[in-house]
């Protein structure tokens, strides 16, 4: 018969369980191609010179936080931005398909200057919650995929503070839901290379702490 746990254990996992998750929400670095080009899931972009740098930086902002994990998206520029925030906190990175970018199927690879001149682009900005990429996903199916995959690791990490280095529509999407704005509002929000955004889950929805910190300290996130 296994043992009960004794006073103090009981104190230590009931004062786990009801002390919020964190979850830093990472943009990956610049690559060669942000700002420029629509790169999506293609593999084999990489980082920057500057995208490695802002890795560097997020990490030594985000180590006095002490996250006790740290998750990327399967492609090659989160798992390079995620490298030295592990590494600085003695963690080994994990992957997370949830935390993907948006498949945007037939535009994959496309030229940003090109699409714009698309007629579509002006539901992709102003109505997205009804925009399927031709081949690809849906900015809704979008929003419950990263939906779905923070809750799971908060399940996972009750009460830590983790890390989950991702791609920009996704964040946006995330830090959309748990504000409570609807999607098609999401497109005002910004969030840069390499910035840190912070949700806590608490029990309830979850809370919106910052959005797109990109040289602030972050020590107000850690738990009181």
């Amino acid at each position: 018969m296994a043992s009960r746990p004794t006073g103090t254990r009981r104190a230590r996992n009931k004062e786990t369980t009801t002390r919020p998750t964190t979850i830093l929400l990472v943009r990956h670095g610049r690559t060669g191609t942000t700002g420029s080009v629509l790169p999506g899931r293609a593999k084999g972009l990489h980082l920057s010179d500057e995208g490695r740098a802002q890795a560097d930086a997020a990490a030594a902002r985000i180590a006095p936080l002490s996250p006790t994990a740290v998750y990327a998206s399967p492609l090659e520029r989160t798992k390079e931005t995620a490298a030295p925030i592990s590494r600085a906190a003695g963690l080994r990175t994990r992957t997370a398909k949830g935390l993907l970018e948006c498949d945007f199927g037939e535009w994959t690879g496309a030229k940003l200057s090109t699409l714009r001149k698309r007629p579509e682009w002006q539901q992709v900005q102003h109505s997205p919650s009804g925009f399927r990429f031709p081949g690809g996903e849906s900015f809704t199916e979008m929003q419950e995929r990263i939906r779905g995959e923070l809750w799971s690791l908060v399940a996972r990490h009750p009460g830590e503070t983790i890390v989950a280095v991702s791609h920009a529509d996704p964040i946006k999407a995330a830090l959309a839901d748990a504000a409570g704005t609807h999607l098609d509002l999401f497109q005002r929000i910004v969030v840069s290379p390499c910035s840190v955004s912070a949700l806590m889950y608490a029990g309830g929805a979850p809370i919106v702490l910052t959005m797109n910190s990109t040289g602030d300290d972050l020590s107000s996130l850690a738990p009181s």
